[in-house]
């Protein structure tokens, strides 16, 4: 699966794109990168759905974390249950590209991220946002999406480069 530098930037404009398309945080990550381990865009897109919003638009973990643990989870996950060293691996990755996903946005919860408080996490309901031009200009997200999709897009150059 040996990616040039070209075709992982034109992933995270993909990743942007999606989102900018109508598609949640964690759909638009994990659709972009998806097709290297044999997902098609369909089927990427119904399994992450679900995790927008910070799951379920419940403002938890954000949707774009969530899209790089998926990814992470295709990329190295274990597919033995006893296979502690495999899952010991995975989990190593999944904390290293968090570790780099908080550092840069400063949290990997979707309500901190949007500033949100106790009261407005609290009223927030499982109704998708209206994507209107204030929705875009206001939200981080997009930026988001493109932290994450960079993020995935890198670890996989860094291990190319680690298998060359």
């Amino acid at each position: 699966m040996e990616k040039d530098k070209s075709d992982l930037d034109s992933r995270v404009v993909r990743a942007v794109d999606n989102f900018m398309s109508g598609y949640g945080c964690c759909q638009s990550v994990v659709a972009a990168f998806a097709d290297l381990y044999g997902l098609d865009d369909l089927h990427a897109k119904r399994i992450s759905a679900g995790f927008g919003g910070g799951v379920g638009r419940l403002r938890m973990m954000c949707g774009c974390v969530s899209g790089i643990v998926m990814l992470a989870g295709l990329d190295c996950g274990q597919t033995e249950g006893a296979d502690r060293e495999g899952k010991s691996a995975c989990y190593k990755v999944v904390q290293e590209l968090l570790a780099r996903s908080e550092a840069e946005n400063g949290s990997l919860i979707c309500a901190e991220i949007l500033g949100l408080k106790g009261f407005e996490k609290a009223q927030s309901s499982y109704v998708a946002s209206a994507r209107t031009a204030e929705y875009y200009r206001t939200r981080p997200c997009a930026a988001k999406v493109e932290s994450a999709a960079r993020i995935f897009a890198d670890y996989l150059a860094s291990r190319q480069m680690q298998n060359s």
